[in-house]
This record gives structure tokens, C-alpha cells and sequence, in this order.
């Protein structure tokens, strides 16, 4: 048996489009898979991954057995089908879940007992991407070198086809699911959520479970439309937050949870309006555990704010922080290394551990980690608790345009321009370079905790750019002119999507 090598140069509307599989390599991420539909992939491309997965469990030596499952989008399902029959052709024994959010497939692996899982989902990419987040040792996904492993196998067409694969739909999954979330866990009082899903997967979801578990729940944007009519279910982007800020204060809830287009993320605005960027979150639900759990671990990555190391709670608590590489497979990863109690990310991918989640990433574990952090503090609103942090000025996460063939060759640029100010006892921003960090791009620290990052997006023609200081927005301003001066010196780097 034998199966074309996928090419990169197909295009839509030809005969060898449909006969040959698209695949482009750049598709190949550190730790999933994305891909413009059409453009980067087509169906016998999905086929092609199919298969290169299948080969690639067999060579991890594990059995090939996997779990699918598919996000709402209108090409979503199709693109699953394909893949299934490269699994299938590949000699997998795959099971089915059908319409699910990411971590209802993660749950999945635990639940029935399989080692792998492939989930097609763009996550909160725009409508005309698609991707897979693939793991074959849960609770993690597969990182740079199974990614790796994977674009070669597939671009060389190197499949052993076996043959002999089978197909299974699991009926009813999702409220076994469900059920499970909401194991032992009620609310003492209903709370008032504002909960919204941008149209995207989690609408058929989040709402049941956040009531089921008590809360007073009102609905925005909850209905499923792949056509996103308002904006991305994407709870970083600032027009989600905005339209979430607007109805908690029309509908006086006690907070506002937002999910992203595959229900693995959680964002956050307080009763007053105000959008809580994930990682302040994090330092709330930091204190909060670190309050049950003595002596907790922790992992940030490398984008968080420095409120994890600094907090005297935190510190007091005995909590210590591990800061890591930014991405759900690196934190997944580091979090299951060390036996951290949980990790956060602020894109708002959390990974809680027992007791209270299984170590991936799932918005709802997140959401309800969050109300019981409410529940416990009934005194306090959620505007309260964030102001109980120490004050820091941070930015959203930044992202100017640069093509993936040269993002990585950008930030090596960025990485040794900074590290030579550093080695040189340099200054920026009128202050002294204390530390870097170069775990994943550069975290360039001054003396007074402020901070800025340059890395590469790991999912998008994009670099990454975030800043904080703990002493004022002036200071937060001026680190961030110095990167983006250095930044547009480049002439491979484009506009922002967003700037302060």
C-alpha cells in the first residue's frame, strides 16, 4: 500500500487538488497543528495526517488506539472524517466522541482508557483555520519533538499501513463529562455569572454546567453559530472582553466568564466591569489554594506577570513559582514534571492537578476553580480580590504580524540584542538590565521588577510582546518603547494586531 507525499503547492480548483493531499509545512507547530482550509490543507492532506499519527503512536510504542472529536466550525467535522480515515488506514482503533470541546476529548483518554487523542479544532483562530491538539501520554500533548517526528513522517510520506483500523461513536459523552466536573462540588450561594462563548463550541456546555453547579446563570452569545456573527470566541481579544464587560454591568452579575472557540481557556472580567488579565487571575487562584495546600508549587509562564514571585501572600503562604516556556504543551509538561498544584498562562490556559483537575487544560475546571475561589471569600467581590493584589501596570498581549519562515530568526535578533545589553551592564528605559530570561524568546527584567517579552507566537504569523511594571505605567510604557523600537528596525515585522 502506498500514499502520495503531500505537496505545498497545490491550489484550490484543480484536478490535483482533489487527487494529491496539501499540506504546508509551516502547519507544523511547537506543539499542535494549524492550517489555513483550502489554502495550507485539504482533505486528503488530513488523510496524510491521519495517518503520519498513526505511524507515530506506533513508533512512541504505544497502542494505536485514539480518541477524536471535532470543534463547531462548518468544515470542522469533514476535516475529522479525513483524518479518520488516515487513522484508520494507519491501523487505529478509533473512537469517535463527535461535537466536543478539547478537554471533553483529553477527559476522554481517562474516561475510556485510550492512550492517544487527536481533536480538530482552529481554537480561537479566525473562521478558515483548522488544526489538531494531539497527545499520546495524558494528560500531555505532544511537544516540539513529536511535532517534529510527525512533519517528517507526513511530509515523507513514511506511513506503515497496516490496515485493519476500526471506527466507534461514543454516544452521550459529553454528560459524562458534565457529571464529572461537577463531582462533589456545589456552590454554597448563586453566584450571578455572566457567561459567554463567542458562538464558538462552548455554548453547548458551559452554561449547563456553571448552573448545575449553582450559579444564577446569564447567557451571551451562547447559541452556536460558526459564523461568529459578533466577534472570535477568542477571551484575549479585546472586543470579547468589552462586549463581556458591557452585560455583567447591564445584568449586575457577580462576574463575567468568557470561553474560547474550544472551551480550554477561561477569561475573566470582575463585577465592576473591569477585564482581569489571566495571569492576575492566576495569582487569585494561587492565593486561594496556596491557602488549602502549604507549601504549594506553581508554574507561570514566561508572559505572566511577576506578582507570582513578588506577592507577599504568595510568600507567606509558602507558595514558590516556577516561571516556564509559554505554550499548553511546554506548561502541561513542566506542570506534570515537578508535581505543581497548578500552572497558568496568561492566554488563560490553566492546568490544574488533583484535587482539582487531572493536569490539562480545561476553561470549565478554571471557571469553577474560580467561583469556589468566590464562594470561599463571600465577603469579598471579585473586584475586591483583585484589588487586594499588589498593583502592577500590564499590557495585553501584543502581537505584531511576521511570517513563520522568519519569526523564530526575528526573536534569536531580539534575544542577542537584549542579552549583550545585559552582559555589557546596560541600560533601558533609564534603568539597569538586572536579568534575562531566555527560556522562550527574552524576558528582559529592570531593576525596579519592570519587565518586557519578545517571543514567537507559536500558532500564528506572529510575534509575541507583553509588559508590566510594579512602580507605574510610565515605566511600563517606556520598557515597551524600547522593544518595539527594536522591533521596528526589523523590516520583517509588521503591524500590531493590538497596542497600548
Amino acid at each position: 500500500m502506498s500514499f502520495p507525499k503531500p505537496r505545498a503547492d497545490l491550489k484550490a480548483n484543480t484536478a490535483d487538488f482533489e487527487r494529491l493531499p496539501l499540506v504546508k509545512p509551516t502547519g507544523f507547530r511547537e506543539y499542535d497543528a494549524r492550517w489555513l482550509f483550502g489554502e495550507e490543507l485539504n482533505l486528503m492532506g488530513a488523510q496524510a495526517v491521519g495517518l503520519g499519527i498513526a505511524t507515530l503512536l506506533s513508533e512512541l510504542g504505544k497502542p494505536r488506539e485514539i480518541v477524536v472529536a471535532h470543534d463547531y466550525r462548518s468544515y470542522s467535522n469533514s476535516i475529522k472524517m479525513a483524518l479518520v480515515t488516515g487513522l484508520m488506514g494507519g491501523g487505529c482503533k478509533v473512537l469517535d466522541l463527535g461535537l466536543a470541546t478539547t478537554p471533553m476529548a483529553y477527559y476522554a483518554q481517562f474516561a475510556l482508557d485510550v492512550p492517544a487523542v487527536a481533536m480538530v479544532t482552529a481554537s480561537h483562530n479566525d473562521n478558515g483555520w483548522t488544526g489538531i491538539k494531539m497527545g499520546a501520554d495524558r494528560p500531555l500533548t505532544f511537544g516540539p519533538k513529536e511535532m517534529g517526528r510527525l512533519k517528517e513522517i507526513v511530509l515523507d510520506a513514511a506511513f506503515d499501513m497496516p490496515g485493519g483500523g476500526s471506527l466507534e461513536v461514543v454516544e452521550g459523552f459529553a454528560q459524562k463529562y458534565m457529571a464529572d466536573l461537577l463531582e462533589g462540588r456545589k456552590l454554597k450561594r448563586p453566584i450571578k455569572v455572566l457567561a459567554a462563548c463567542g458562538n464558538g463550541t462552548a455554548g453547548a456546555f458551559a452554561p449547563e454546567v456553571l448552573k448545575r453547579l449553582g450559579a444564577d446563570v446569564i447567557e451571551l452569545d451562547c447559541e452556536l453559530d460558526h459564523s461568529f456573527p459578533r466577534y472570535n470566541p477568542n477571551p484575549e481579544d479585546m472586543e470579547m472582553l468589552h462586549a463581556l464587560a458591557e452585560a455583567v454591568k447591564e445584568n449586575g452579575a457577580e462576574i463575567g466568564l468568557g470561553f474560547d472557540g474550544d472551551g480550554d481557556r477561561c477569561g475573566v472580567v470582575d463585577n465592576e466591569g473591569e477585564e482581569i488579565f489571566a495571569d492576575k487571575v492566576g495569582v487569585m487562584i494561587a492565593r486561594d489554594l496556596s491557602a488549602l495546600h502549604k507549601d504549594a508549587q506553581f508554574v507561570a509562564d514566561v508572559k505572566s506577570t511577576g506578582l507570582f514571585m513578588t506577592d507577599p501572600v504568595l510568600n507567606e503562604n509558602g507558595a514558590k513559582t516556577d516561571y516556564w516556556m509559554t505554550g499548553h504543551s511546554h506548561m502541561k509538561r513542566r506542570v506534570t514534571e515537578i508535581g505543581a498544584l497548578a500552572g497558568f498562562e496568561k492566554s488563560g490556559h490553566y492546568f490544574f492537578n488533583p484535587p482539582v483537575g487531572r493536569g490539562y487544560d480545561d476553561g470549565l475546571v478554571s471557571a469553577i476553580a474560580i467561583l469556589e475561589m468566590m464562594d470561599r471569600a463571600p465577603d469579598m467581590t471579585m473586584a475586591d480580590l483583585k484589588r487586594d493584589l499588589p498593583q502592577t501596570w500590564s499590557s495585553p498581549t501584543m502581537s505584531p504580524y511576521c511570517a513563520d519562515e522568519i519569526k523564530y530568526e526575528v526573536v534569536k535578533r531580539a534575544v542577542d540584542h537584549f542579552s549583550k545589553v545585559h552582559a555589557d551592564g546596560g541600560s533601558l528605559a533609564g534603568q539597569k538590565v538586572m536579568d534575562v530570561v531566555t527560556v522562550n524568546g527574552i524576558r528582559v527584567v529592570l531593576e525596579d521588577g519592570t519587565w518586557g517579552l519578545v517571543r514567537a507566537s507559536s500558532n500564528k504569523p506572529e510575534l509575541v510582546v507583553v509588559v508590566e511594571s510594579p512602580t507605574s505605567e510610565e515605566a511600563m510604557r517606556a520598557i515597551f518603547a524600547e522593544i518595539d523600537g527594536f522591533l521596528s528596525q526589523q523590516s520583517e515585522v509588521g503591524e500590531y494586531n493590538q497596542k497600548i
